[in-house]
């Protein structure tokens, strides 16, 4: 397998969750790939998105967005109970809220995720390429 479009992008500021937003926008991502790791206060979100940051266009990659330092997730208008009932990704947007920040990921459908952490900590990491 040829590995020179694999990438990584890790954002620690809101610049940072802009670009991944950038990259991530458009992508389809099912209810079951959707995980929310309590204890560990991690929030992952597998996706299915197209290359956008090189100039191969049409091509499409599997992709996790890992959100780390999470102490709350809230959603609105996600189906949880059909698995593979399928999301479209629109964007990434934060707002400071007292010491925290909360992370919404919006998507199709007037469906979003909510997600309450103290620090802006996600990656972007590409698992392997579709077509």
């Amino acid at each position: 397998m040829e590995n020179k479009y694999i990438s990584k992008i890790i954002a620690n500021d809101n610049e940072g969750l802009q670009m991944i937003s950038a990259c991530c926008a458009g992508a389809e991502v099912k209810v079951e790939d959707i995980k929310y790791l309590k204890k560990n206060k991690v929030f992952l979100l597998f996706l299915k998105r197209s290359k956008v940051e090189i100039e191969n266009e049409g091509k499409k990659i599997n992709s996790i967005c890992k959100f780390e330092f999470v102490d709350g997730v809230k959603s609105k208008n996600i189906k949880q109970d059909n698995p593979e009932h399928k999301l479209q990704l629109i964007t990434m947007d934060y707002l400071k809220k007292d010491k925290n920040f909360e992370i919404t990921l919006i998507f199709n459908n007037n469906s979003y995720i909510t997600l309450t952490t103290e620090i802006i900590e996600i990656t972007l990491d590409d698992l392997n390429k579709i077509s």
